[in-house]
């Protein structure tokens, strides 16, 4: 029924959101975190994987292949900021991750564990992100 949701709504990520990363090996972190879903708020827990600026999520750790998708996917170059959400959902050990368009919130299983999130996907939006726009670039070379 999920699969059917999913497929009606177009929430399959584009293959082209992914492309060239190796999420199956080397991930700067993964492991568990719940998610709320973007249009049926309910909560599910999914395998997080983080690498190479973007975020994937899986059903669980094992459908995590060479040959298997993502269940979402999103850029961390899009992202404007990450930080705890406690206040905002009521759980503890959650944060948001926001985007110019949408919101949306996580669960950690521990303390810890959110802190070492909201730190990696931090660092990861600042390696990715771009502080000069290309027209903003000055080739001083070329000048006179």
């Amino acid at each position: 029924m999920e699969n059917l949701w999913r497929a009606a709504t177009r929430q399959d990520p584009n293959p082209e959101d992914y492309e060239g990363v190796d999420f199956w090996t080397n991930p700067e972190r993964a492991g568990w975190l719940t998610k709320q879903g973007d249009y049926i708020k309910t909560w599910r827990r999914r395998w997080f994987v983080l690498k190479r600026g973007k975020l994937l999520w899986f059903k669980d750790p094992g459908s995590v292949t060479r040959t298997s998708a993502p269940r979402g996917v999103v850029s961390v170059d899009l992202c404007l900021t990450v930080k705890g959400a406690e206040d905002i959902v009521k759980k503890a050990f959650a944060f948001e991750l926001s985007t110019r368009d949408s919101t949306m919130y996580f669960v950690a299983d521990t303390g810890k564990d959110r802190e070492d999130w909201i730190n990696s996907i931090g660092r990861s939006i600042v390696q990715h992100s771009r502080s000069v726009t290309d027209s903003e670039v000055v080739d001083y070379d070329s000048k006179s």
